[in-house]
């Protein structure tokens, strides 16, 4: 598959002025709400590289850290998504991609130990890791629904970013010892 950038040159002075260009050519300010959201997915991505790291060193089924690259790279495209605005052409997230996400999910979650309360983020720090990038996740998730509401998007978006981050909910269970050494919340527990 061919390349779709090419950079030759990493600074451009273009942005000096608080502005960016999206996918389609179109100049906003790096303060946008499309940049936000895009920006954020950027954000979960480098969570996610660190835990692909650190997989590499704990995980002895070595799952982890393929399955986290696979997921790092359909983020750049949910980010050239997010990029490129209205009925412009361009990367698209697909509902294959989606598909995907919920056959992990399944594969992952039927090796974990049922839930008896809410998890707290916690635990191993492969585990800490992944919970916050289902929180990033989740922010990116809320910045495309009030993006959603001012421009339209694929709508394969949100239902991306939802499934993303039951994933990496499962995963960072996964990582505490299979659900075992989850950090339970106790409703109540600290009141007088």
């Amino acid at each position: 598959m061919e390349s779709m950038v090419r950079l030759t040159r990493i600074y451009t002075r273009g942005g000096d002025d608080g502005s960016t260009g999206l996918a389609d050519g179109t100049r906003v300010s790096k303060d946008d709400l499309r940049i936000e959201a895009y920006g954020t997915v950027d954000e979960l991505n480098s969570v996610l590289g660190f835990a692909a790291r650190l997989a590499e060193e704990v995980d002895p089924t070595r799952i982890l850290g393929p399955l986290l690259a696979r997921v790092q790279n359909d983020l750049f495209d949910l980010g050239a998504d997010l990029a490129t605005p209205g009925k412009s052409e361009g990367l698209r997230v697909s509902a294959s991609q989606i598909r995907w996400l919920e056959k992990q999910i399944d594969r992952q979650n039927a090796e974990l130990a049922p839930l008896d309360s809410f998890v707290l983020p916690g635990g191993s720090e492969l585990s800490c890791w992944l919970h916050l990038g289902r929180t990033v996740c989740r922010r990116a998730e809320r910045l495309a629904v009030r993006l959603r509401a001012r421009d339209p998007l694929n709508p394969q978006v949100l239902p991306y970013l939802n499934r993303l981050s039951d994933l990496l909910f499962v995963l960072a269970r996964g990582a505490n010892d299979g659900g075992q050494g989850d950090v339970l919340w106790v409703p109540g527990r600290h009141r007088d």
